[in-house]
This record gives structure tokens, C-alpha cells and sequence, in this order.
């Protein structure tokens, strides 16, 4: 397990640790990753994702909190971006059809992980971020299995 921190103080800071991940994972080939977001309510993983996605030429991205997933296929590798806030349980998952994205390839996005922890792949990517300075400032941490 490798674990790196980052600290941002502005949504422009979130969103450069989100696109520099995805730019490390396009560049080292990888087609199909899992990355697992952790944080409380408003705390920036939308705007990490909306980062990440901006590096694989993917705009115009936004929380897929009623949707539950959002598909953007016109970048670099597909994304599929989930936000499991209202997900209650395996049979809530798979009824949006979770396993068959995971069998595709792309990058598989996923807010309020907490709820699927049963669920994230061995392999998946862990991006915690958490409140600093007041609430002002954001600690930014990714553990990737290898």
C-alpha cells in the first residue's frame, strides 16, 4: 500500500490532485480503476472528480446525486461517475446495473463510498478528504494498493 497527502486551500487545489490522478493513471496505462472518494458533505468530491475528469478531456461534469450515475464517454477513458449517497444496500447497487460498469473498461468514480464498503474492490484506489484549517483548508489522502 502506497498513501500520499495533499493539501489544498481553494476548490482549484482539489480539482489539480484529482486531474494529476487520473493523468498518473492514464499515463501509466491503466484501463479500468475503481476510485473509492471518502468525506463528509460538501467537503470537494465532486470538485476532485470534476479535476479528474477534466484531465481526460471530459467537461461539464457534476454530481450524479439523482441520477446515481453519471456516464461520460467522450474522453480519453470512459468514466463512470456514482454517487452512492442513497444507496441503502447490495440489492439498491446492482439494480443500477454496478456490476456490469465494473466489467467494463474505464474509471469508475465514487462518491460517499462509506455507504458500499463491502462492495469497493480490493484493488481500489481510497481518496479521503477531510476538513483542515477551520474548515477552510483540505487534507487530501490516496492509498492505492500497489
Amino acid at each position: 500500500m502506497r498513501e500520499k497527502l495533499y493539501n489544498s486551500h481553494s476548490v482549484h487545489d482539489t480539482e489539480v490532485v484529482g486531474a494529476n490522478l487520473a493523468l498518473s493513471l492514464l499515463n501509466a496505462g491503466r484501463r479500468r480503476v475503481f476510485v473509492a472518494l471518502f468525506g463528509e458533505m460538501g467537503v470537494g468530491k465532486t470538485a476532485f472528480s470534476r479535476g479528474f475528469c477534466s484531465a481526460l478531456g471530459i467537461k461539464s461534469v457534476h454530481s450524479p446525486t439523482y441520477s446515481i450515475v453519471n456516464e461520460y464517454k467522450n474522453g480519453k477513458v470512459p468514466v463512470f461517475h456514482f454517487d452512492m449517497y442513497r444507496i441503502e444496500g447490495a440489492d439498491d447497487l446492482y439494480s443500477i446495473g454496478f456490476d456490469d460498469y465494473l466489467s467494463r473498461d474505464g474509471y469508475a468514480l465514487t462518491e460517499w463510498s462509506e455507504h458500499i464498503e463491502d462492495e469497493i474492490p480490493s484493488d481500489a484506489i481510497r481518496v479521503t478528504i477531510l476538513r483542515t484549517d477551520g474548515g477552510d483548508g483540505r487534507q487530501i489522502k490516496i492509498v492505492t494498493a500497489d
